[in-house]
């Protein structure tokens, strides 16, 4: 895995990245992609969702924005149609009916390539047992040591029915094509104190995405090992009077300064 080659074809490629995403992480979102050295665009109005995401580089549809399904299905086939790679976040996916029919939908009518998603929902599409709470995963799916083999055939699997690279993230990141996993050990527990973190992941896992587009595995574990190397940076800056608002902006700070050399010296990952 050349992660520092993946960041750095971000920075000089500067990918538009389109993101149908949560209103409540949409600034995040941009500002992630910004980091990145990618061009945001947030443009998920039906009357110009299509074209946006043909001129884009790539694509976010992100479930937080449930109210915004036909533009997703709009830009998703535009972006199909171009050649470009999109990414699925089904958030809260096993929370309602209205979510997993949502995801559902979407997959059978949007080829993705990446589909990025904590363990108890990517669960829920696989039509398995889930335990969530609202967006969050549960305690009781969460990948550990003791489980890692299942969580790696897990993986492995819903990538090869869904023909996507799948990227499990947890407090073990678990990303596969189907055939290869990358087990990566990097970020904070911390991270889930800050709303959105896993819609920041999306979107930089779509900026690594179009700068990258031969090598959709490489590109997403690149994504999920340096949004969890920023969590470890920002938090080692942290002061005892700082909070989650800060924390937020400095795992921001850590990805618009992070280099190569940072990424592959801070990256902690196998090949399953």
């Amino acid at each position: 895995m050349e992660f520092a080659a993946a960041l750095r074809r971000v920075r000089d490629t500067a990918p538009l990245v389109q993101c149908i995403t949560n209103f409540v992480t949409v600034n995040d979102c941009a500002n992630i992609i910004l980091a990145a050295g990618g061009s945001p665009s947030m443009a998920d109005d039906i009357r110009e969702a299509a074209e946006s995401a043909a001129g884009a580089d790539a694509l976010v549809c992100n479930l937080g924005a449930i109210g915004k399904v036909d533009s997703m299905i709009s830009a998703g086939q535009s972006a199909n149609r171009a050649g470009h790679p999109v990414v699925l976040d089904p958030v809260g996916v096993g929370a309602s009916t209205l979510r997993l029919r949502t995801a559902q939908d979407l997959m059978a009518r949007v080829p993705f390539t990446v589909l990025r998603g904590n363990v108890s929902e990517l669960r829920a599409l696989a039509g398995g047992q889930e335990h969530t709470r609202g967006v969050d995963a549960g305690g009781a799916d969460a990948v550990t040591e003791a489980e890692l083999e299942r969580g790696v055939a897990f993986a492995k699997g819903t990538a090869r029915r869904t023909g996507t690279v799948v990227a499990v993230t947890g407090a073990i990141d678990l990303v596969s094509d189907g055939e290869q996993c990358v087990v990566i050990r990097n970020g904070r527990p911390e991270m889930g104190l800050v709303t959105g973190t896993g819609c920041q992941l999306s979107a930089l896992t779509a900026a690594c995405l179009a700068a990258s587009p031969e090598r959709p595995l490489e590109a997403a574990a690149a994504a999920v090992c340096a949004m969890g190397v920023a969590g470890e940076l920002a938090w080692a800056r942290m002061s005892p009077q700082d909070g989650n608002a800060t924390y937020r902006d400095r795992i921001i700070d850590a990805v618009c300064r992070m280099d190569g050399a940072a990424l592959e010296k801070g990256a902690n990952y196998e090949m399953r």
